[in-house]
């Protein structure tokens, strides 16, 4: 088993959005390329994608499919575990269109699971949690929770009790519409999850994920309804160690 290093010991993934797009309706199937990092989601639905968008400093425009649950993510597969591969993070700067008038549910963060249909890591309604992956931390945005417009900071897989209430982990700052949030979610090696809001530290927590689990770190919009929703990326950017024990 190699353990000595022989060459970059830090991973790190930026993609900054300057023009880079994926059209709709494409015939490809499963995961994607999209720059160092892949794209999943239905890219053969009419309504899933990522459009280029003419504004300052680069952005782009995720847009789901329109059905309840699915959607689009950009992000790694889930090949890193916060024993071998933390400190890890991904970061990203993102906006909405609008966060009252159409049901959307964003999620950044790191997840058992990115599969090629881009299932949501969780569903919301109310005030309730209901879990749908086996392990995840990260921001969610839900129009389907009474806080509609607040960031909330669910988890589960560690020892850490998992909430179900959606109040017990909310943020202190709202999301506002056509304005940009930086956020960011750290993962220590011992499971520990710091969730970073527009520079403030919202809440840290140990044990909120399992130490052995692998995860993927993406950021995905996913639709709550029938009809398609989006959000507009500046950029993402992963890191994390490489194992140099196998």
């Amino acid at each position: 088993m190699a353990t000595v290093q022989s060459g970059p010991g830090r991973i790190i993934y930026q993609l900054d959005m300057l023009g880079a797009g994926y059209p709709h309706a494409s015939t490809a199937a499963g995961a994607q390329a999209f720059g160092l990092f892949a794209l999943n989601g239905d890219l053969a639905d009419t309504d899933t994608g990522v459009v280029p968008l003419a504004k300052a400093g680069g952005w782009a425009r995720l847009t789901s499919t329109n059905e309840d649950g699915k959607g689009i993510t950009i992000g790694t597969s889930a090949c890193f575990s916060p024993v071998l591969n933390a400190p890890m993070s991904i970061e990203t700067r993102l906006e909405m269109q609008a966060l009252t008038t159409t049901l959307r549910v964003c999620f950044v963060g790191f997840c058992s699971a990115n599969a090629a249909d881009a299932a949501e890591p969780l569903t919301s309604t109310g005030t309730t949690f209901t879990p749908v992956a086996t392990d995840y931390a990260g921001f969610l945005l839900d129009s389907q929770l009474t806080a509609l417009t607040y960031w909330h900071m669910p988890y589960r897989g560690g020892a850490a009790t998992s909430p179900t209430v959606s109040t017990d982990v909310i943020c202190s700052q709202a999301a506002v519409a056509a304005a940009s949030d930086i956020l960011r979610v750290e993962v220590g090696p011992d499971g520990t999850v710091r969730w970073i809001l527009n520079g403030k530290v919202e809440k840290e927590l140990a044990d909120a994920l399992d130490t052995t689990t692998l995860l993927a770190a993406f950021v995905g919009c996913f639709s709550a309804a029938t009809t398609a929703t989006d959000i507009d990326v500046n950029y993402i950017r992963f890191e994390a160690n490489r194992d140099w024990t196998v």
